[in-house]
Formats: C-alpha cells, structure tokens, sequence
C-alpha cells in the first residue's frame, strides 16, 4: 500500500512538472533570476534600438505620456512594460529585460488557452509552448540581418506583435469556452493596438476569420469590440492618449505612404522559406479533403460555409495573409512564429485519421516541418553562435553608461572603435561630404558593430565633458536633446527630455514636422547636442528639421565626438 501511494505521488509530481502552466511559472522565475543578475550580452547590429526605451522610461518616470506629451514610432505598451520592469531590476541587462517585459502580458494568456488544451491533450499543449518560450526567451529575430554573430537589438517591438500573434492564434484555434476566448481576444487585440497598428490590424484578420469561420460567436465578438472600445475610452479620459495616438498613427501613415503591392511582395520573398511550404500544405490539406469540402458547399447552409472556412488549410492561408501584412513594414522581427498553431490541428487530425506510412501525412509532415522549423532551428543557432562566440569577449570601457554599458565584443572590434573616434574627428570635412551626396560611409553603416560600439563610447567620453563644463561654470542643463536617432542622455544624466519632439528619431520615417509645441519645447531646451564622430545624413536632416527653434543657441565643441547648442539663459552664464 505504501509502495502504490509513494508511486501516485511522484506521478503527480512528474505531471505537475510537466504541466504547460508550472514550466511557464519556472520559465518566468528563470528569467527573474537573470535580470537579478550584471550579465553582459554581445553588442550586434543596431543595437541602438533599446536605447529608446530608457528615452522613453525616462519621460513616463517624469509623467510624461506617450502620444500625448512626446512622439513614438510604435504604441506604449513596451515602453512601460520596460519602465515597470526597471524599477524592479535596475541592474538588468537591458536587452533581456526588454524582449523578456512582455511575458508578464504573453504567459497569463499562453496560461489560460494551455490550461484548457491540456486537459484534452498535454502533448498538444507542448507542442504549443515549447516553440513559444523559444521565441519569447531568445533576444533574436529568426532572420539574420548581418553576418557576424551578435544581438539583435533592434526590431523588438516587432518581436512582441509576433509573440502576441502567436497567443491570439492559439486561443483563437484551440478555446472552445466564449468566455475565455472573449478574454484572449480583448486582452491580445489590446496589446496588439497599444505595441504597433500593423500587429493590431493582423490580429484583427485573424478574429474576423474566426469570426466568419464560427469559432467566435455574435454575442462575444460584440462584446469584444465593447470592451475594447471602453479600454481606449478610459485611456482617452485618464490622459487623452487615445486620440493622440491615432493623431500620430495617421502621421506615421502619412510618413510612409506608398504602394502596398510592393511592400507585400518584398515581405512574401523574406518570408519565402515559410510562406512556401505552408502555403503548399495549405493546397495539399484542400486537395486531400476536397470530397468533404464540396459536399458541405453543397449544402448551400451557413454552418456548412462556416465548416469549411473552418479548414485547417484555410486557417493556414489566414495566417499567411495576416503574418506577410504585418511584415510590410518591418525589418527584423520573429516573422510568421504563429504559423505553427495553424499547421498542428492539420498534423494532429492525419495522425489519427491515416495511417503513420500514409503518402497524406508524410506530404503533411515534410511541409509543415518546412514552414515551422527553420524559424526555430535558426533563432537557437544564432543564440549558440553569439553566447558561444562571445567566450573571448571583452567589455565595453565606460563610467557613464549604467546598465547600456553592459555589451561586450572582440578585442578588434573594440580597438576599430576606438581608433575610428579619433579618426572621425580628424576628418571630419570627408564625413561632412558624405552628407553632401546623401549617403552614409556604408551601405549597411548601422549595423557595423564598430559603429555601435564607436557610439556607445561618444556618449560615455560626452557625459564627461557635459559634467566637467556644468563643475567648471556652475551650472546644470536640467533638458537634453540629441540630434540623433536616440537619446540616451537624459537618463543617464538624471535629467528631463523636451516635451513634444519625436523618440526613435528616423528622419524618414519617425519625425513628422515640429508642430508650435515641439519647436517651442526645443526653443527653451537648456543643451542640444548634435553628434560629430561621424557627421551623418540623419543627423544633418535632424538638425534642419529643428534649426527654427535653435536660432537663439549659441553652438560650442563639447568635445572631438559632440558640438553642443546652449540655450540664451545657459550661455549666458558660461564665462
């Protein structure tokens, strides 16, 4: 007897260990551990990226609101994800932190649809959260931009839309329960519209499929739009950040019109190596049940019509059509992750319908393993190659750059930026003419890791000068701005950033002209700072775009790397 209720309970301990809801739990504690921890992480191509998250945790910590009070180019919902997850691990790596913020929001979701798929099916509820917390632990996007091994810090927001995709797609497939599924889809669509538009238009093609498919009732999907509807309306009341946001996505619209024939082209081919074999299988899944198919067309219902948008091979196409949409505007991002909840109901249905040999299920097989693995098998070996890779590494040098300094890179690459500093300064009439024929020193000059590196230490050598200027004539520029994609200065010198100008400032894509408020805001600036090491294209237009409101700065060498424009009331208290 003893023996049999010793044998039940390691049982129970071996199913509660494996139970999708307790690995999320251990999962989110693993995490917690290494943000507790000082790691560094390899430095890679555009890595500035995350710099805007601590521009933006810097204006949320002084109350300003996002669309209200400053200009973004994605919604806020990462930049307090990344606030709140600061002020609970200051000394965090920030690239960890902020791909790791959102699985507060992703893993109760994940949670709740698991919970219910694991009780018809553990394996099934594996097969569903192993590749998720791939994914949602590995900083990296599943294409390669560059060909050194490094971290990818940049596309992040776009990483989280695909990770929320990837949630609304499972419990949009796998939850039977309205209510659950009324809580998944406002909870998603929410996140979705407050992390980027173009996520939250995909997730609402899938819940319009879903929806035409009888997956989501009349009654739910009212009550959906209802409660969405009355989020936005407590937003807009507590801050008006509603209506400014739209104000702002439409001048993002504005800022990146164009034919959209293009732009899904150019997304279909980077995402060919998915979009391919899925969409194969898709074809191969309709030719296969086309007896079953035509017979309910036949029967000219609506439960017959909704039964055969319900197909397995049609959720894959709607997720192909939502997943290349969203890929219209991106660069780097985990494209088309949320593929794989659409192909497993196929897979899981020929494994219990035909037999293991069955020329069905191993055409279905080999397609599927095509579209879902190769994302997965190549974000686990770029992480192998930069975790593995960066065993000779060394840290960045600095004193200035708190938790941004935490990068490390080879020797020769850290020698190359130092060397390429002094350089920049002394030909600087070569750069400048660079800007006079409207091009940077390489095709791919951002992505360089010397670059990144060369500007990580600019601003840490500019926070000296900065601080060595205010000791020596007494005083203390309390708002900075950098004429520069980023602005990392004002937290990491304590200070506050001018209200109304654009963060992530991409003067192609992410600066809509100043209206009276910013050029007010710059006007009353105390210091702006316009990098020299190098003078580059963006930051000659950034310094155009705002030259109506610095008319009255008096423009000074901060150092080799910075020119400095002071405010009339700074300068004229510099002796």
């Amino acid at each position: 007897m003893t023996m049999a209720v010793d044998h039940a309970a390691t049982a129970k301990r071996r199913t509660w260990l494996t139970s999708p809801v307790s690995i999320l739990a251990i999962t989110a504690l693993v995490m917690a551990a290494f943000l507790a921890l000082p790691l560094n992480v390899p430095i890679g191509p555009m890595y500035w990226d995350l710099f805007i998250y601590f521009d933006a945790a810097n204006r949320l910590f002084s109350g300003q609101v996002p669309a209200t009070d400053f200009f973004a180019p994605v919604g806020p919902l990462g930049y307090y994800l990344f606030a709140g997850g600061v002020k609970l691990f200051s000394n965090a790596q920030p690239l960890l932190l902020v791909h790791w913020s959102l699985f507060a929001v992703t893993a109760p979701l994940m949670a709740l649809a698991l919970w219910r798929v694991d009780q018809r099916s553990r394996a099934t509820a594996l097969a569903l959260l192993l590749p998720f917390l791939v994914f949602a632990v590995l900083p990296f996007n599943t294409r390669e931009f560059y060909s050194f091994p490094g971290s990818d810090g940049f596309g992040i927001y776009n990483r989280q839309v695909c990770q929320l995709l990837y949630v609304l797609t499972v419990a949009l497939i796998y939850l039977r329960d309205q209510r659950l599924l009324l809580i998944s889809i406002v909870a998603g669509m929410t996140g979705l519209f407050l992390t980027k538009i173009t996520g939250f238009v995909s997730g609402g093609l899938l819940c319009a499929f879903a929806f035409a498919a009888g997956r989501i009732s009349l009654r739910t999907a009212i009550a959906s739009a209802v409660l969405f509807l009355g989020i936005l309306g407590l937003l807009e009341a507590a801050s008006g950040f509603t209506l400014n946001y739209f104000a702002d996505i439409l001048a993002l619209v504005v800022m990146n019109e164009g034919s959209l024939l293009p732009r899904f082209l150019q997304a279909a081919s980077h995402t060919f190596g998915i979009v391919a074999p899925a969409g194969l299988l898709a074809l191969a899944l309709i030719f296969h049940d086309r007896a079953a198919l035509l017979a309910k067309l036949r029967s000219r219902s609506l439960s017959g019509m909704a039964s055969v948008i319900d197909h397995e091979a049609f959720w894959i196409m709607a997720v192909l059509i939502a997943g290349i949409f969203f890929e219209t505007q991106n660069t780097g991002s985990q494209a088309l992750i949320f593929i794989w909840p659409a192909v497993l109901p196929a897979l899981t249905r020929l494994w219990q319908t035909e037999t293991a040999r069955s020329p069905a299920f191993l055409v279905a097989v080999a397609l599927a393993a095509a579209a879902a693995l190769p994302p997965l098998v190549n974000t686990v070996e770029r992480a192998a190659r930069t975790y593995i890779g960066a065993i000779k590494n060394v840290e960045l040098p600095n004193s200035n750059l708190k938790t941004l300094g935490r990068v490390n890179m080879r020797p020769e690459v850290l020698r190359r930026s130092e060397k390429m500093l002094d350089f920049y300064a002394r030909h600087r009439d070569t750069y400048a003419d660079f800007i006079r024929i409207q091009e940077l020193p390489a095709y791919m000059y951002y992505s360089e890791f010397d670059f990144q590196a060369a500007h990580l230490l600019a601003i840490d050598g500019a926070i000296d000068a900065i601080r060595e200027l205010e000791a020596e004539q007494g005083i203390r520029f309390e708002t900075i701005l950098n004429l520069n994609f980023v602005n990392p200065f004002p937290w990491l010198l304590d200070r506050q950033a001018p209200l109304h100008v654009a963060i992530g400032a991409d003067p192609t894509r992410a600066v809509p002209p100043p209206d009276a408020e910013a050029l007010e805001a710059v006007r009353h600036t105390d210091l702006i700072l316009h990098p020299t090491c190098p003078l580059t294209t963006a930051n000659a237009d950034l310094l155009k775009i705002y030259a109506p409101a610095m008319q009255d700065h008096e423009r000074v060498a901060l150092n080799q790397c910075f020119d400095a424009y002071l405010s009339p009331e700074m300068a004229d208290r510099i002796e």
